[in-house]
C-alpha cells in the first residue's frame, strides 16, 4: 500500500530549499529524528514559510507566565475545535512531552471541559476558544475575568495571539490536507 501524500500541493524537495529553509528542515530532522509534515508543506513558499515560523516561534518559545505546556493546551484545544488532525496529533505529541502527562494531553485533544486541568487554565483554554471561534464576541467582562485569574494584558494577548494564529494554521492544514507524521502518535506515551 501506498503511503498517502503528506498534502495536495507539491511538496519540494529538502535539497532544493532556499539555504536558511533547508538548514533549519535539517535542524528539525536531528532533533526529533524526522521532519514534521508541517514544514515540508510550507516549504512549498519560502517567504510564507519563514513568516510562518518567525511567528510561530515567536509566540511559543518565549518565557513567561503561560508555560509552554499551556501554549500547547492552547493550540491543542482550539485546533480540536477547527478539525484539525494535523496539529491536534503534532501539538499533542508536544503537549505529552512538554507537561509529562499523557493523560492531559488526550483529554484536551478531545474535550478541554472535562480534563483535569486547573480553574486558571480553563479560563485560558475557555477564552482561547472564544478568540478561535467568536473573537467578534470579546469584550471587557472577558478580559476581566482572565485577569481575576491573574493574567496580565501580555498574557491575555498572548492567549489571543496563539489561538488567532493557529487558526490560521488549522485552516491552511485543512486545505493542504497536510498529513500527521506517523511518529507523532507514539511520541511523550
Amino acid at each position: 500500500m501506498t503511503k498517502p501524500a503528506i498534502s495536495r500541493f507539491p511538496v519540494p524537495d529538502i535539497a532544493s530549499l532556499p539555504e536558511d529553509i533547508r538548514t533549519r528542515i535539517l535542524a528539525v530532522q536531528e532533533k526529533s529524528g524526522f521532519v514534521p509534515n508541517v514544514f515540508l508543506t510550507l516549504a512549498h513558499r519560502p517567504d510564507e514559510f519563514r513568516a510562518f515560523f518567525a511567528y510561530h516561534d515567536a509566540l511559543m518559545d518565549k518565557p513567561g507566565p503561560i508555560t509552554k505546556a499551556e501554549r500547547e493546551m492552547i493550540v491543542v484545544a482550539t485546533s480540536n475545535a477547527n478539525q484539525c488532525q494535523y496539529c491536534v496529533i503534532a501539538h499533542g505529541a508536544i503537549l505529552r512531552i512538554r507537561a509529562k502527562n499523557p493523560l492531559l494531553a488526550d483529554q484536551i485533544a478531545v474535550n478541554y471541559r472535562k480534563a483535569d486541568i486547573t480553574p486558571r487554565q480553563r479560563a485560558m483554554l475557555d477564552f482561547a476558544m472564544q478568540v478561535s471561534a467568536q473573537a467578534y464576541e470579546v469584550g471587557d467582562a472577558d478580559i476581566e475575568t482572565l485577569k481575576s485569574y491573574d493574567f496580565s494584558e501580555e498574557d491575555i494577548w498572548d492567549i489571543a495571539a496563539i489561538a488567532a494564529f493557529f487558526g490560521m494554521s488549522n485552516r491552511l492544514a485543512n486545505v493542504t490536507s497536510m498529513r500527521p507524521n506517523d511518529e507523532f502518535y507514539a511520541m511523550g506515551r
